[in-house]
């Protein structure tokens, strides 16, 4: 055990995004380097004749026994089994880390130094499970170094834990078998749920703006580093994170977006699709794992990854042929926040070869029916004001808006404009001033349009819904088709003839309404006449006297009723007439006291004929 001693030091290195990493290593050995190569064959220099061949895959290695096999258990047994213990050959073409990892494995047996990492901890540490360097061969062997590496230094380091979970790609099932791959991911994750107050290691953070000197630690510190994994180990981490519900929706899908930015295509710029370059159809492959991957990690709460985003995934995974499920998950999730979307978020190229134009509105038309069916189901009768009703018109707006952009693309078909012009129902836009600047701007980038397209692509437009100031402009402008310039014009001319029919109509009412309050004047100045001229002839039948006084007395009593009964009746005809032309008149404050006044005297007249007939 003298021969050999381990040194635990630091050093620099690039790793990612060209940053400094402080990563641990191990040295073992103190030998040097005597083993060289000739042919197909790796030697080591020694006075000794070599007794043992080691084949594999297409290397041989010439060793001695008196070396290896006091540590390796494996090769013990395979050399007892030999009949020829001077010169053995074995083949160990299953070994895990190949060549490179049994190299590391017999140098440790010649004392020669070797250096030990993250980057070839996981190869060395499968090859010495496999040649057996355990303590039950040698006490302090191979493998009680390696894991007293692995726990106090691998394990405690943030990056040194993500470097050796990816090496466990190529090792897959022994990293999983050694408990590797568990044991990384519950270190990585440990540090992700630290709160970043207390992170002292070192991180990859390039977000334009930061400086590490002067801020704070961000939230998703650890977003960029745990990019580097391959996507199920990087599927692992973040399973290990949601299971813990430590961590907001939005920490998670933000850590889902940086590692798409740094695996997926670059799908929203728009290149003609003869320039394209083919990819080879394993990276293809791996794009559409991928991607199908990271939609089934997406959150459930909306708002946990941007609708930008959504729609960005669902380019890609259309350009990659993706599942139907993905892409059906795609459009729905994208859908529910379609209201945050801008016009930029909607800008996708279309990548299918049958297609010239460049922007994909398939794909919109896709989302915008997803919403709207969405809606509708919501939303049956949508009310002003209403919550329902301010979705759907900047839904409106939002669309609108969009058109006016693709409708630059010389090669867009009015079909394609249609299909999502006409999707949207009549209560989505308040006005159609933008669906109208969508349409001129086709008709202007498209001259020679047939009069039958032009037709089609001004059917979604209401000449009613139009602004006085579109509607000016609409009559002058010679690209519409000369029907929806007549409609326009008409009307124009329809509004104005209702314009005119209003202000006469109002006229003659007040001139008949000024008309008939003089004349229910004059009937209430009549009744009052002819009350006082039945009051006077009551008076003067009182002073004649009567051939009997009861008679009389009841006579008069029964004219009086009578006389009572019709006043009444006409009092209540006079009134109705005055209610009547008091509402048409608008209740004028004029008109009102008029009207009192007389009903006022007419019942003082009453009153006192009355009081005379009671004498």
């Amino acid at each position: 055990m003298s021969n050999y001693r381990v040194v635990f030091s630091r050093y620099s290195f690039s790793f990612m995004e060209k940053k400094i990493a402080k990563m641990k290593f191990m040295k073992l050995g103190t030998r040097p380097d005597t083993f060289f190569t000739e042919e197909a064959t790796r030697s080591v220099i020694s006075d000794i004749r070599s007794d043992l061949v080691i084949r594999i895959n297409n290397i041989n290695f010439l060793l001695h026994q008196f070396s290896l096999l006091p540590k390796c258990g494996l090769l013990q047994r395979l050399c007892s089994d030999s009949e020829d213990s001077n010169a053995v050959t074995i083949e160990l073409h299953d070994i895990p880390g190949g060549e490179d990892a049994f190299e590391l494995c017999a140098k440790y047996c010649y004392g020669i130094t070797i250096n030990l990492s993250a980057h070839n901890f996981v190869s060395a540490f499968c090859a010495a499970k496999f040649l057996r360097m355990t303590e039950a061969v040698e006490k302090g062997n191979f493998v009680l170094k390696l894991e007293s590496f692995f726990n106090s230094c691998i394990l405690e380091g943030w990056k040194d834990s993500i470097v050796t979970l990816q090496t466990t790609v190529k090792l897959t099932e022994w990293s999983e078998n050694l408990g590797i791959v568990r044991r990384c991911v519950d270190s990585i994750v440990e540090k992700i749920l630290t709160p970043p107050a207390k992170v002292t290691w070192s991180y990859t953070y390039t977000r334009k703006g930061f400086n590490k000197q002067q801020q704070s630690v961000p939230k998703d510190w650890w977003t960029e580093d745990i990019s580097d994994l391959d996507i199920d180990l990087f599927r692992c981490i973040i399973i290990a994170i949601k299971s813990t519900y430590m961590l907001p929706p939005q920490l998670i899908g933000e850590a889902l977006h940086v590692y798409a930015c740094r695996w997926l295509p670059d799908a929203t710029k728009i290149t003609p699709p003869e320039s394209s370059v083919s990819q080879t159809d394993d990276v293809a492959e791996n794009h559409r794992k991928i991607i199908e991957i990271i939609v089934t990690m997406i959150p459930a709460d909306k708002g946990s990854v941007s609708v930008g985003f959504l729609l960005r995934l669902l380019s890609i995974a259309s350009h990659l042929g993706a599942s139907t499920i993905t892409k059906t998950e795609l459009i729905r999730r994208s859908s529910l926040q379609l209201e945050e979307a801008t016009v930029s978020d909607l800008l996708f190229p279309t990548h299918s070869s049958s297609n010239q134009h460049y922007y994909d509105i398939d794909l919109v038309a896709a989302v915008l029916d997803s919403f709207l069916l969405l809606w509708r189901r919501t939303s049956p009768a949508p009310i002003e004001n209403s919550q329902s009703m301010r979705s759907i018109r900047k839904i409106g707006k939002l669309i609108d808006t969009y058109l006016q952009v693709v409708a630059r693309d010389i090669n867009l078909p009015v079909s394609k404009v249609l299909s999502v012009a006409e999707a949207l129902p009549d209560i989505a836009r308040k006005d159609h001033d933008d669906l109208y600047k969508g349409i001129n701007i086709y008709l202007k980038e498209h001259p020679e349009l047939s009069k039958t397209d032009k037709k089609r692509l001004c059917r979604p437009l209401d000449c009613q819904k139009l602004s006085p100031e579109v509607r000016t402009h609409a009559v002058k402008n010679e690209r519409l088709p000369l029907r929806t310039v007549v409609q326009v014009l008409f009307f124009e001319q329809d509004k104005g003839s209702r314009a005119n029919d209003q202000r006469m109509s109002a006229q003659e009412e007040l001139l008949s309404r000024g008309k008939q309050i003089p004349l229910v004047r004059d009937k209430l100045s009549k009744l009052q006449l002819e009350q006082h001229e039945q009051t006077a002839a009551l008076e003067a039948i009182g002073k004649t006297p009567a051939p009997s006084e009861s008679s009389s007395r009841n006579h008069q009593k029964m004219k009086r009723t009578d006389k009572k009964i019709a006043l009444e009746s006409e009092k209540k005809v006079a009134r109705e007439e005055i209610e009547e032309v008091e509402t048409k008149d608008g209740g004028s404050s004029g008109s009102k006291i008029n009207a009192k006044k007389m009903m006022k005297n007419r019942s003082g007249s009453d009153h006192s004929r009355d009081k005379s007939r009671d004498r």
